[in-house]
C-alpha cells in the first residue's frame, strides 16, 4: 500500500513539473509563430519566449506580448498602449471600429473559439463573431 502511494504521489509530483512555465528561446518556436513575428513585429527584439502547457508566451522590448497555441496559430496580441498592426486585424473589425470609434484604434485582439475579442485604447472592450460582425461591448 507504501508503494501505491509513493507511486501516485511520484507521477502526480511529475505532472504538476511537466506543466510549468519553462523558458525557451525563438527558434523552439513552431515557424508559423516565428514567421508571424517577423512578418509583424520585424525590428522588434524578442525578450523571452515561455512555453507553458501547449502554448506559447512571447515578450518583445516594446512592451508586446503575444500568445501562440502549439501549431503557431495566433491566440492573443497585446501591444498595450500602441496600434496592434493592422494586417492581424480581420477586415470586418477594422471597418467597424473605424466607423464606430474613429478617433480610436485597437491595443488588443484575442482570438476565442466563438470569435474575437479586441480592446480600444479608451479600455473598451468589443466581442465580435468568427466573420468579424460586431456582437457586443464587454
Amino acid at each position: 500500500m507504501k508503494k501505491v502511494l509513493i507511486l501516485i504521489l511520484a507521477l502526480f509530483t511529475v505532472n504538476v513539473f511537466a506543466s510549468c512555465d519553462r523558458p525557451v528561446t525563438f527558434s523552439d518556436l513552431p515557424s508559423k509563430a516565428q514567421q508571424f513575428i517577423n512578418q509583424h513585429f520585424n525590428g522588434i527584439e524578442v525578450i523571452s519566449v515561455v512555453a507553458d502547457d501547449g502554448h506559447y508566451e512571447v515578450y518583445l522590448s516594446d512592451g508586446t506580448e503575444l500568445e501562440f497555441d502549439r501549431k503557431g496559430e495566433w491566440r492573443d496580441v497585446d501591444c498595450k498602449r500602441k496600434a496592434v498592426p493592422a494586417a492581424i486585424i480581420p477586415t470586418n473589425i477594422t471597418n467597424y471600429v473605424k466607423s464606430k470609434f474613429p478617433s480610436n484604434f485597437i491595443v488588443r485582439i484575442e482570438k476565442k473559439h466563438v470569435g474575437y475579442e479586441v480592446e480600444l485604447d479608451n479600455d473598451l472592450d468589443l466581442r465580435f463573431d468568427k466573420n468579424g460582425n460586431f456582437q457586443n461591448v464587454d
